[in-house]
Formats: structure tokens, C-alpha cells, sequence
């Protein structure tokens, strides 16, 4: 058997850059899922999958190689308990991946174990880097260029890619609730749940009184407005996937005011190019002009007014956006030339 594995197995530097290689799109393609909501980029989360599938085989490989230094105590430097750490943080991350994609739940309170699975991939980085600080050897010429590491690394490719379309499959036929999965990885809630008041965002003010609350809608136009409450004419509706990143999805109907009526109402300037929307909470985000025209700032979910978790008095619902990019409790539209950078300020405080 060892001789048959031995032939399947890449050079050892090959395996070593290889898992840098995978790890890196793995964990960058995971990151770029935050902001990816709409089915043309699906191809992100596909090629996320094969990439953290890839590298389970070349941990094995690579553990293969080592086992026998890491059996042996004597052998072991000041590095060794940082590549164990690593190893096993690799190995959680792809077992609560796989876990989630077959429908596994565990009893974690809040969390699932896609939130595992997120919070192992972003330990992942930092560990590998400096892993790679202590173990660097430089990839050579001869550890790559062969007609067998060509047809390996195309095994191995083939390989994930037929294990993500098994796993779906294994989850339709055991009818778990990852059957329903979004390209996303999200889960369909049912239509008679009410939508989960939760987020990855930390936002959470004091109920609004509407008696006291304007929205403004300023920035580069010519007529700035000012609206209370009782001047909100909602007359529009938009039917709309809310996908949250806390790995739940729900298509719903939702009403309240056209974001792109509102604008015009405006009169944008001639230099308007994006509109960003301001929370109370100083949270905000901003959407290309032409996309927040199709846009709702909404004021009722499924014909009833909007509870305070889910953002009373106006929430933002901005179809193919992923739910951290729908802001609750609106009181700001401002247009802009170009986006609002602290937004990704705003983005990482309320995540961390």
C-alpha cells in the first residue's frame, strides 16, 4: 500500500507549497463570500470548496511525512507547537465545513457551525504565515516541473470538485437541512418562520421614537430633504432574498419607500455616483447609483410593520446584497461621488 501512496503523493515541497497555495484561496475566496450575494458569482463558493477539500489529502500527506518527528518529543523546536496548532485548527476548519455542507447541527447556542467554521478559516492566516516564518523552504524548479505532479495536482482538483457536487447530493438524499442550501451555503428558513433578529453586526440602539426621528437625504443634490415620520408615503414593494452570513436565508416581501424616488426626489447632481446609508448606530454602507435605484427602504415585512430588531423605522433592503449590507434603522441617504471608506470601518468594529 505505501508504495501505491508513495507514487500519488507530490515532492515534499510541493506538498508544503501546495497547502500554502490552497489555504490562501480557501481563505481569501471566504473572505470575498461576505460581499458576494448574487448567483452570477456563484463560482466563488465553488472554487472555496474545492480549495479547502484539496487540502485535507495534502494533510494527510504532509502528516504522513512528519508523523514520525512528532511522535518523537527530542525532535520537536520551538516551532513544533505552532505547527501543531496549525494542524489542528486546518483539520477543525475542514471538519465543521464538511459538517455544515451534510446538514450536522450542534447544540452551540447562537452559533452554528458555519460561525465555527468562519472563526477556524481566519485563525487559519495568521498561523500560516507564521509557520511559514519558521519553516520556509523556497519552491524549486524540479519539484514542479513534471508531466506526474501535472496529473496529481489534476486528480486533486477533480477530486474536491466531485466531492462538493457528493456532498451536496448525500445532503439531498438524507433530506437534511443543508438540502436547501444557497450557493452561499445558507439554509432556508421556512416561509411561516419569522426572520432570526440576528447579525454579525453588534449594532443594537434604544427602540427609536418616531415623534423624534428625521430622514435626511443630503450630499450631492441640489434639493436636500428632510422627512418624519409622518411624512413616509410607503407605496412600494419589493420581493427579496435576505441572506445573512450567519448562514440563513429567506425570500420575503417587503414594503416601504423606493429608494430611487427618493433620490430623484433630490435631484442628484451631476456628480452624484453613489449613495451611502447611514444608520443611527454610525453603521452605514454605499451602493452604486444605478443599484440603489432599484433599491427599498422598507417600513413593513410581510404586510406588518417592522419589529425594532429588524431596523424600525427604515430598513435598508437591497436585493442581491448579502444581510450585513442591509442597514437597519435608516436615518441618513447621502449621495456621494465615490463610496463612503469608513464603511469598512463601521464594517469591522461591529464584527469584532
Amino acid at each position: 500500500m505505501a508504495p501505491v501512496l508513495d507514487r500519488l503523493v507530490p515532492p515534499p515541497r510541493t506538498v508544503d507549497w501546495s497547502l500554502f497555495a490552497t489555504t490562501g484561496v480557501a481563505v481569501a475566496t471566504g473572505i470575498a463570500g461576505f460581499w458576494i450575494g448574487h448567483p452570477s458569482d456563484a463560482a466563488v463558493f465553488w472554487v472555496h470548496a474545492v480549495a479547502g477539500l484539496s487540502i485535507l489529502p495534502l494533510l494527510v500527506a504532509k502528516f504522513r511525512r512528519v508523523a514520525a518527528r512528532l511522535r518523537d518529543r527530542r525532535a520537536w523546536d520551538r516551532a513544533t507547537p505552532l505547527s501543531v496548532c496549525l494542524a489542528a485548527v486546518a483539520v477543525a476548519a475542514g471538519a465543521t465545513g464538511v459538517g455544515w455542507a451534510l446538514g450536522a447541527t450542534a447544540p452551540l447556542g447562537v452559533w452554528t457551525l458555519l460561525n465555527l467554521h468562519i472563526l477556524f478559516g481566519l485563525l487559519i492566516g495568521p498561523l500560516l504565515l507564521a509557520h511559514l516564518r519558521s519553516r520556509f523552504r523556497p519552491l524549486r524548479g524540479r519539484d514542479v516541473r513534471s508531466r506526474r505532479v501535472a496529473l496529481q495536482y489534476a486528480g486533486l482538483v477533480a477530486a474536491g470538485g466531485a466531492t462538493v457536487w457528493l456532498l451536496r447530493r448525500v445532503a439531498t438524499l438524507l433530506e437534511t437541512p443543508a438540502a436547501t442550501r444557497r450557493f452561499t451555503g445558507s439554509r432556508e428558513l421556512d416561509d411561516g418562520d419569522a426572520l432570526p433578529v440576528t447579525s454579525w453586526v453588534a449594532d443594537d440602539p434604544d427602540p427609536i421614537d418616531p415623534g423624534a426621528w428625521t430622514l435626511t437625504v443630503d450630499g450631492e443634490v441640489d434639493r436636500p430633504l428632510a422627512l418624519g415620520a409622518e411624512d413616509l408615503r410607503p407605496g412600494a414593494a419589493r420581493r427579496a432574498v435576505l441572506d445573512c452570513t450567519s448562514g440563513w436565508y429567506a425570500e420575503r416581501e417587503w414594503q416601504g419607500l423606493d429608494l430611487g424616488a427618493l433620490v430623484d426626489a433630490a435631484e442628484p447632481t451631476a456628480d452624484a455616483a453613489w449613495v451611502t446609508i447611514h444608520s443611527v448606530t454610525g453603521y452605514r454602507w454605499s451602493l452604486p447609483l444605478s443599484e440603489a435605484r432599484g433599491a427599498l427602504l422598507a417600513t413593513r415585512l410581510s404586510g406588518e410593520r417592522l419589529e425594532h430588531g429588524h431596523g424600525y423605522p427604515l430598513r435598508l433592503v437591497a436585493p442581491d446584497r448579502r444581510g450585513f449590507q442591509w442597514v437597519k434603522w435608516v436615518e441618513r441617504v447621502e449621495l456621494r461621488r465615490r463610496p463612503d471608506p469608513r464603511q469598512w470601518l463601521a464594517v469591522f468594529v461591529s464584527g469584532v
